[in-house]
C-alpha cells in the first residue's frame, strides 16, 4: 500500500522524482528511496509497533552514504517521534500527510 501510494505522489507531483529500493552488499536494506530534484528520502515500513535499534540499521546506513537525505520509517504505532536521527511515524498518519505537489515530510 505505501508503494502504491509514493507511486501515486509521484505521478502527482510533476517534479520529475523517481523511487528506488536500496541494498549493500552486505545485504543492509531501505524498502523506498524518493529522489527529487530538491530532497532525498530514505522510507522503511516495519510491521511492528515498536521500534527496535535494528529497525533503524538500513536508515542509519543510508544516512551515512547520503547525509543530505530524509530518514522516515513507518511503523503501525502510535507516535511520531524521533530516534537517532530517524523520524519514525504511523503508517497511517504518513499517508494522511502524503500530498501531491507538497514534500513528502515537511
Amino acid at each position: 500500500m505505501i508503494a502504491q501510494h509514493l507511486l501515486a505522489w509521484i505521478a502527482y507531483t510533476s517534479d520529475n522524482s523517481s523511487i528506488s529500493y536500496w541494498r549493500t552488499k552486505s545485504g543492509v536494506e531501505v524498502d523506498f528511496v524518493i529522489y527529487s530534484p530538491h530532497s532525498i528520502y530514505a522510507i522503511d515500513v516495519k510491521n511492528t509497533s515498536n521500534i527496535r535499534p535494528k529497525d533503524l540499521r538500513g536508515l542509519k546506513a543510508f544516512k551515512e552514504d547520503y547525509p543530505m537525505a530524509k530518514t522516515v520509517l513507518l511503523y503501525r504505532g502510535r507516535e511520531k517521534l524521533n530516534k537517532q536521527d530517524v523520524l519514525c511515524m504511523p503508517c497511517e498518519e504518513f499517508l494522511k500527510e502524503l500530498i501531491p505537489g507538497k514534500p513528502i515530510i515537511s
